[in-house]
């Protein structure tokens, strides 16, 4: 990393300055060695999952639902995520011999013997020819205690919109880093997706990040743990900045996703890095999720089938059946006709499951991605400006008052002006200045007021963090993150 000591210690602590907004770790400083671990308790709101819940194993086939965790697998464009996921989904038997055999032979008749793995995700031809995944793709595999969703989000450079798409709706991130000589290096470099995807991770919500350091298998590598300890060091001072507390959110594991190794079963040196990734993501503790929550459900996607369908994560509460909901922020009350997890129809969902439900009462021309299926009882909030905590991670020149960027919260896309810079906020002390800053410009932390082109659905991030942090793009660059610290009322 090219100024890396120097950028440790620049960013990290913006996310605990406000004390009540405290939920980001204190992973990110430097300082005496002592002091993360002690605050750690506090360290998140929505952090309680770190307290393991013992899980009884079920033991008929109509035992307590396993819990459902999205995996989202993240990375440069060739680190090979892909492979990894379709060599998961082998290794648990949810895709045959023959079938990857058929795929195999696929590949080799367009000359990518290599890719055939990721054939068992990336379904449509267009990603098939271009070797790139470009919607997030989705597939499941099972452990013995868990359901798990593995989203492939895309790491080619222009789809990046796409990938946080799949960041927000995931719990957990897998970042797929190349051992490779040379590639570790370009996914690295200040143009490649490795760490805009770390960022994006954080940002989306994603709690722990497991790293996967692939091809290991690769003669230029040939598992050496001196290739491994050097990828490892490269990217520990990186992962602190963007918010991850290495001791707690992150752990590092070597792997080859093209022959499997250390995907199920161990690796000769990989007990040095504790459980394979497959028993290693079983034995996770519990993300609590509170069910007794207000609904919220983020839409991610709709269309027509026989009626209205809705695409999205369930973030809190549960959906039944004919329940009567709201889509927000248009007030429209709509009846739960079906609903299917993970495609298995089924009465009731809980929050963390993917769903697709059929809606009554509501047009497909009528809802937008980024819409918000809530309870009567407590709707979600809905408006154009808001004052928010940014980090300006990528800019070059200076930000004033009337930059126009692209806002995405939650599952929401939607053009947004800075309005004013209310004042500059000390990395370091987290105290705020006192004249309001003309501009902003990179590796700053500011407090700002937004306006949207359009009313959207959010909550501050206080309230609900899922709803309340985002990030900021332009010209195709994520150029900032946030959190929202409060809504405006509007005045007209």
């Amino acid at each position: 990393m090219e100024n890396g000591d120097t950028e440790m210690t620049t960013e990290e602590p913006w996310d605990q300055k406000e004390v009540e907004q405290s939920e980001e770790e204190p992973g990110g400083r430097d300082r005496g060695p002592a002091v993360p671990d002690e605050t750690a308790p506090e360290m998140m709101m929505e952090e309680e999952e770190e307290v393991p819940v013992p899980k009884v194993p079920p033991t008929q086939p109509d035992a307590p639902k396993k819990e459902h965790i999205n995996v989202v697998f993240i990375g440069h464009v060739d680190a090979g995520k892909s492979t990894i996921g379709g060599q998961i989904m082998y290794l648990t038997g949810m895709v045959d011999k023959r079938t990857l055999e058929k795929y195999e032979r696929e590949a080799k008749e367009k000359n990518r013997e290599t890719w055939y793995l990721s054939w068992a995700l990336d379904t449509n031809q267009e990603e098939r020819d271009k070797g790139k995944t470009v919607e997030v793709g989705r597939a499941y595999f099972e452990t013995e205690k868990k359901h798990f969703t593995i989203l492939d989000a895309p790491g080619h450079k222009s789809f990046v919109p796409n990938m946080i798409g799949g960041a927000s709706q995931a719990d957990l991130a897998v970042l797929v880093i190349s051992a490779r000589k040379g590639e570790f290096e370009t996914g690295f470099e200040k143009g490649g997706q490795t760490r805009e995807h770390a960022m994006l991770a954080k940002t989306a919500g994603v709690k722990h990040l497991i790293v996967l350091v692939n091809k290991m298998d690769d003669p230029t590598v040939n598992w050496s743990l001196e290739r491994y300890e050097e990828c490892k060091e490269k990217l520990v001072p990186f992962l602190k900045k963007v918010g991850f507390n290495p001791k707690k959110d992150i752990h590092f594991m070597p792997c080859s996703g093209l022959t499997g190794a250390n995907l199920k079963e161990c690796f000769w040196y990989a007990i040095l890095t504790g459980l394979p990734f497959i028993p290693h993501l079983d034995s996770l503790p519990n993300f609590n999720r509170s069910s007794d929550g207000p609904v919220r459900l983020p839409i991610v996607d709709k269309y027509k089938d026989m009626g209205t369908v809705i695409l999205g994560k369930l973030e809190s509460g549960s959906i039944s059946k004919a329940q009567q909901l709201v889509m927000m922020p248009n007030r429209h009350v709509v009846e739960v006709l079906s609903l299917l997890s993970d495609d298995v129809e089924t009465d009731d969902a809980g929050p963390g499951e993917n769903l697709k439900l059929r809606l009554k009462g509501i047009e497909e021309e009528e809802i937008l991605p980024g819409f918000i299926l809530c309870n009567a009882e407590s709707l979600c909030h809905s408006g154009r400006t808001f004052d928010a905590q940014i980090v300006i991670i990528e800019h070059k020149s200076i930000i004033c008052p009337g930059y126009n960027a692209v806002l995405h919260i939650h599952t929401c896309i939607e053009e947004v002006q800075i309005t004013a810079l209310i004042c500059l906020v000390d990395k370091k002390t987290g105290e705020k200045s006192k004249t309001r800053p003309r501009f902003v410009k990179q590796d700053q932390v500011c407090i700002a007021r937004l306006r949207t082109a359009g009313t959207i659905c959010l909550e501050t991030f206080k309230d609900f963090p899922q709803m309340g942090r985002f990030t900021l793009r332009d010209e195709g660059k994520t150029i900032a993150i946030g959190k929202v610290l409060k809504l405006v009322a509007e005045r007209d």
